[in-house]
């Protein structure tokens, strides 16, 4: 996704729980996971899709904020 100015697209993911996972995927014909975090309650992390970053996959009860608008996971239940 890039953004208006040619640069890509940044979210923000505020954790609401402890254990929330922020997991990249890659692009091209084989999907994997490249990246993955922890983010305990209250921890923030700014994330970017890249050139190699095609998704990112969010575990967990998180805030998220992108350039569409804002939305909560639920987590796991």
């Amino acid at each position: 996704m890039k953004s208006g100015n040619g640069q890509s697209d940044f979210i923000i993911i505020k954790a609401l729980k402890d254990g929330v996972n922020v997991i990249g995927l890659t692009r091209g014909s084989d999907t994997r996971f490249h990246h993955a975090e922890k983010l305990d309650e209250g921890e923030v992390m700014i994330a970017q899709f890249t050139e190699h970053t095609s998704a990112i996959k969010i575990r967990g009860q998180a805030n998220i904020i992108t350039s569409f608008g804002e939305v909560d996971s639920e987590g796991s239940k």
